[in-house]
């Protein structure tokens, strides 16, 4: 793991599928203040690697809404549809883990082996010695290690969570590093962009949770490091559901910023003191970070 005595380096890297929402803010907040509790930087990257789900505008949308809520990011603004030969590189450098997949989604559903915890099939192997006759690929995905074999038990400290474990043979499964529709897949295109930007902490929502697993593999077969981990709770919509744009998520409130981030806060578990400006309230947030995890 990463030494906390070490340059800090955080990120906030929202997908441009809408504007900021609460849960969102939440997100983006937990990273902030964690930066700035460090003394470190806080960069912002555009996850636009799915094209199908960009929405024109939100980026700028995105843009301002940071500015509003006092929020100013480090370094240039990186956008994920710009950097695919770094990820084409990367996948190269996997060469003799990936393998190319026919399955489709309802075969694999079909196999049985049940789903991951974030809702993913978990892949039976069925294309590991080849695409069967009369199948075309579809996808590439990357062979994870068997049960007992070497890297196969992911072991992590989650700064929120405490120690965490995920077991990729019998959790996952091979997954995929790029799609039926020619993207690269998340999980790749990510663990590259951090670990190119320098990223030394992850903070996010645990809505992303199992994905730490996969990509510490990658970080490991890459010859990466690793940076340390924190995942905050998600904020759910009334139905119990994350608020999501696909779950009905307004966007912020940008005529009364104070409102929306002291909402945020709360639901981080801060107690602050109510401050006149934003600046007042970003300081008193972030003395109230530190003193429950930096010490």
């Amino acid at each position: 793991m990463t030494n906390t005595k070490m340059k800090y380096i955080g990120r906030f890297a929202p997908s441009p599928s809408g504007p900021l929402h609460a849960g969102s803010l939440v997100a983006a907040m937990a990273s902030y203040l964690d930066a700035k509790a460090h003394q470190g930087q806080w960069l912002v990257r555009i996850e636009d690697i799915d094209e199908t789900r960009t929405v024109a505008d939100a980026t700028a949308a995105i843009m301002e809404a940071l500015t509003v809520f006092g929020m100013q990011h480090d370094g240039e603004v990186v956008v994920q549809s710009e950097r695919k030969d770094l990820y084409q590189a990367a996948f190269t450098r996997l060469n003799g883990l990936v393998y190319p997949c026919g399955c489709t989604r309802r075969e694999i559903a079909d196999s049985r082996l049940g789903v991951a915890a974030d809702g993913a099939a978990i892949y039976p192997g069925t294309c590991r010695d080849g695409v069967a006759p009369g199948k075309t690929a579809r996808t590439w995905r990357v062979r994870v290690p068997d049960a007992n074999e070497a890297n196969e038990t992911i072991d992590f400290n989650d700064r929120w969570l405490g120690p965490l474990t995920q077991h990729l043979s019998t959790e996952v499964g091979d997954f995929v590093l790029k799609r039926a529709d020619g993207f690269w897949a998340y999980q790749l295109a990510v663990v590259v962009d951090d670990a190119e930007q320098g990223v030394t902490h992850i903070v996010r929502g645990t809505d992303l949770l199992e994905s730490t697993g996969r990509q510490i593999y990658l970080q490991r077969m890459l010859g990466y490091p690793t940076p340390e981990y924190m995942h905050v709770p998600v904020v759910l919509n009334d139905v119990g559901e994350k608020l999501s744009k696909q779950t009905g998520a307004l966007a912020l409130d940008l005529a009364h910023p104070m409102d929306e981030l002291i909402k945020a806060a709360a639901f981080l578990e801060l107690k602050i003191a109510p401050a006149a400006t934003i600046e007042g309230f970003w300081s008193a947030a972030t003395a109230a970070w530190a003193q429950r995890f930096c010490n």
